[in-house]
């Protein structure tokens, strides 16, 4: 048994060399990381205490708090003028045209007034010799609810629909 020590002392002594040398690569890494942990730490802590850190932390919470509320109302406010976007009039069409082929020109007009979801009214005014008459028409979904339309009224809300307001037969302003 002593000679087989004997015969593997030299292996031995040279795996403790190894693993000696492995430990001290190893032991120079962790204090190369510990001295860089604690640059970053003098750097968070340099000119504050404990406390005064705390107190910060609480503080940017408040806040934080704070701008969660001041968002959550923000988009209730988003919402509630979305809603009125909806129901307000922002589609308008126009279309001028002459309902008595051989009397005067263009003087007549429908224009449509709809909102948000093509939902308004449309509004006709018949010009002639003897005087003007003035019709207006509810309109749900870009469709006559009541009164049936005319050719014109039906134009002025496609109009609408497609944004093209204040566009005559022509396609020139009024």
């Amino acid at each position: 048994m002593i000679s087989v020590i004997q015969d593997n002392l030299g292996l031995s002594v040279i795996g403790a060399i190894v693993v000696a040398l492995l430990l001290l690569v190893w032991n120079i890494f962790l204090h190369l990381n510990i001295s860089r942990i604690r640059k970053n730490q003098q750097k968070l802590f340099s000119g504050k205490n404990g406390a005064d850190l705390e107190k910060t932390i609480l503080a940017h919470t408040q806040n934080l708090k704070e701008l969660d509320r001041d968002i959550q109302d923000l988009y209730e406010i988003s919402n509630q003028i979305h809603n009125l976007a909806k129901k307000s009039v922002h589609k308008v069409g126009i279309v001028r045209f002459n309902p008595f082929k051989d009397l005067g020109g263009d003087q007549s007009f429908s224009v449509a007034l709809l909102d948000g979801e093509n939902s308004g009214v449309v509004v006709s005014a018949l010009h002639s010799r003897e005087g003007s008459r003035v019709y207006s028409k509810p309109v749900e979904k870009g469709k006559a609810v009541k009164y049936p339309l005319t050719d014109e009224e039906k134009e002025a809300i496609r109009r609408a629909q497609a944004g093209a307001a204040g566009l005559g037969k022509s396609g020139k302003l009024g």
